[in-house]
């Protein structure tokens, strides 16, 4: 507005804000769809540059799972010796991801992983158990009681999708040995 408003001053007249409004409407859209498209573009672009990256990484290698595993476990793992195990997360790729590289690393006993769930009023908890025992493929046995996170139920939040997703492993030579080897990785890398 401030921009033509500058160009009609000398014109004499003031800008018809019903025609300038019309305009907006056309070519508002044009604008969106062109960030769009553009943003596509980039994404495309940064998915081949990792899946060539991707490709020479050798992820059959039991040595690389571990030290994937250990950066993931460092991130968003418990670090507490009276824990265990334990992987906290309300991202389900990340959560599969992390007992995928746990089942795969580490010889499990898969009897002894325990899920927890905290959720909000609104989940549904059948449908929440059901959508983690289907992600991580464990059984619906293995989960134990819902936590119902306190929330007000008048105060706006984002609603995350299935909750918020607690996988223990009580093994805490595992966690020692992740835990050490980030550290390492940590420490090794930049020289």
């Amino acid at each position: 507005k401030s921009t033509l408003s500058v160009w009609f001053k000398n014109a004499g007249k003031k800008p018809d804000r019903k025609r300038q409004l019309e305009h907006l409407k056309r070519v508002r859209p044009i604008a969106l769809a062109t960030i769009h498209r553009n943003k596509e573009h980039r994404v495309a672009l940064a998915t081949g540059i990792a899946e060539k990256e991707l490709g020479r990484l050798p992820l059959k290698n039991k040595s690389v799972q571990k030290a994937f595993l250990a950066m993931l476990y460092w991130a968003e793992g418990a670090k507490s010796d009276r824990t265990g195990l334990r992987f906290v997360n309300t991202d389900p790729v990340l959560a599969k991801l992390y007992i995928s590289l746990l089942r795969s690393a580490y010889s499990l006993d898969e009897s002894r992983i325990r899920i927890r769930i905290h959720l909000h009023y609104y989940h549904r908890h059948r449908a929440a158990i059901a959508f983690w025992s289907k992600i991580l493929d464990i059984p619906s046995s293995q989960f134990g009681k819902i936590y119902v996170k306190k929330r007000s139920v008048v105060k706006k939040f984002r609603k995350n999708f299935q909750g918020i997703c607690f996988i223990n492993y009580f093994d805490s030579r595992i966690r020692r040995e992740l835990m050490s080897l980030g550290q390492q990785i940590a420490r090794k890398y930049p020289n």
